[in-house]
């Protein structure tokens, strides 16, 4: 029985070095598998770990090079049969952590995937059995894995989005884990610029590692992760900024700096309001698509509702859908959005009003333009003056509280002001304007009254203090007359008595 088995292993081997495998002699455990067809000995031909000369037992423990099958599957020699759980992604970091065994393969690839993967949003999840979600095997698969940017790779860029999908769009699995994420993400992705590409063959385009990465993905709400918020758009620059990367797409490569500069990108990279949009807000997250002239005022309404709705009832409304003009972005821009000023209103160079409307185009709206201004002017200027006299009559040291407070009213109606202008309707602007500069004004009599009571306090209070100073001045001499008056009749008295004697 053994004589045979030899002879088997022997026609084995001859077949296996015509074949030109790079271990032959040292792996019976694929050559007896092999002999077998069995699919994972299929698979392992193919694989990257074949390739650089690793057997079956560095993954599986034993003795490769026994052609006998008990010493070979000996637990005495290391055998651990199929790994299971956890075990399974130890076994890869067994080489794939250690320095010294990749470089021996010529390997630079980095040591941290496992730790990566422990920390990682996968790798917290614990399953029934005690097993984290996902092991190395899940994704790169087992018998076959090849390298990541090749064609064939189940991780590579035009492969992986079906093998995160795999899972992310099993709504029975998810629910296991996590029934609030939603289970449409590739049929969002395939819906976007990005996900067409992908669709078509361009491996250039971002997928689900480009935006969360590989075996360090975090959830959304980490501050670590490469898609929380703040972070965001510096994950989106890393292509989108790079003009070589970019240049066959033949757009802008600037929009990360515009957003950075605008008021959105100060408020979020700045100061760090996680409230402020990034660029998904606008773009969409999976479906990642630029707004459509049509939609732009739609996307910007969902946080400007009551803009939105001004403008969609003013006469700017029907002439902007005339022209296909987009409708927030004519204004206020996409990417470099600035924070408001009256700047943009008017008819002076650089406001946005003067680029439709002349006195010889749309002469209507260049007066309405031209009064609202002028309002707009005069509100923020009493506004400015009533505030400097409060802060000075403060810094006298007078009550100004009821003042202070009034100035909220005031700045209300400056902000209010620049809502309702997105209506286009004149009397609707100088109501609201009105109404602050009229606080203003009251304002600024009333903290002008407390500075001039603080002045005449200030004049009273030196008046008194002369008075004060006369009759102290005045009691002084007195008492002093009044003390040589009384030694000047003690000497007398003094002079008497000597005389008697």
């Amino acid at each position: 029985m053994r004589t045979h088995a030899k002879r088997t292993t022997l026609l084995l081997f001859a077949l296996w070095s015509l074949h030109g495998f790079s271990n032959a002699g040292t792996d019976q455990c694929y050559v007896c598998h092999h002999a077998q067809s069995d699919k994972p000995s299929s698979l392992f031909r193919k694989d990257v770990h074949f390739e650089k000369g690793i057997t079956c037992a560095g993954c599986h423990g034993g003795k490769a090079d026994s052609d006998d099958m008990t010493v070979a599957m000996d637990s005495s020699q290391g055998f651990i049969g199929v790994p299971k759980g956890d075990a399974i992604s130890r076994a890869c970091a067994g080489c794939h952590s250690s320095e010294e065994r990749m470089k021996s393969f010529g390997s630079s690839l980095p040591l941290h995937q496992l730790e990566n993967l422990q920390s990682s949003v996968h790798g917290k999840m614990i399953d029934q059995g005690g097993s984290r979600v996902v092991q190395c095997i899940t994704c790169h698969d087992a018998h076959g894995i090849v390298r990541v940017k090749s064609p064939s790779s189940p991780v590579s860029p035009l492969n992986v989005v079906a093998k995160c999908s795999g899972c992310h769009s099993n709504a029975l699995f998810m629910r296991t884990y996590n029934p609030s994420l939603p289970i449409d993400q590739l049929e969002k992705y395939r819906t976007s610029v990005h996900g067409a590409r992908n669709a078509k063959g361009d491996a250039k385009v971002a997928e689900c590692v480009s935006c969360h990465g590989s075996h360090n993905i975090l959830g959304p709400a980490d501050v670590k992760s490469q898609v929380y918020p703040v972070n965001l758009p510096g994950t989106c620059a890393h292509c989108h900024s790079d003009p070589e990367y970019m240049k066959e797409y033949k757009i802008p490569t600037d929009q990360y700096q515009k957003f950075a500069a605008s008021v959105h990108g100060a408020a979020l990279l700045q100061r760090h309001d996680v409230g402020a949009p990034a660029c998904n807000k606008c773009h969409g997250n999976h479906g990642a698509t630029p707004p459509g002239v049509q939609s732009i005022s739609n996307v910007c309404g969902t946080c400007h509702v009551i803009n939105a709705e001004l403008f969609a009832a003013s006469p700017h409304k029907k002439a902007f859908d005339e022209q296909k003009l987009p409708e927030c972005e004519t204004c206020h821009g996409n990417h470099e959005i600035l924070a408001a000023s009256n700047k943009l209103l008017g008819t002076e160079s650089g406001a946005v009003c003067s680029r439709c409307h002349s006195p010889s185009n749309n002469p209507r709206g260049f007066e309405a333009a031209k009064g609202m201004r002028s309002l707009a002017d005069s509100l923020a200027s009493i506004e400015s003056e009533s505030s400097a006299l409060v802060d000075e009559a403060e810094r006298k040291g007078m009550e100004v509280g009821a003042e202070k407070f009034a100035l909220r009213d005031v700045r209300q109606a400056r902000m209010e002001s620049r809502t309702v202008v997105h209506a286009f309707n004149p009397a609707k602007f100088r109501e609201v304007a009105e109404k602050g500069i009229a606080s203003a004004l009251t304002v600024r009599e009333d903290a002008r009254a407390a500075v001039k009571e603080f002045y005449f306090r200030r004049a009273g209070l030196g008046v008194a203090t002369l008075i004060i100073t006369v009759l102290a001045i005045s009691l002084f001499l007195m008492i002093r007359r009044i003390e040589r008056r009384q030694q000047q009749k003690l000497q007398r008295s003094q002079d008497d008595m000597s005389h008697v004697h």
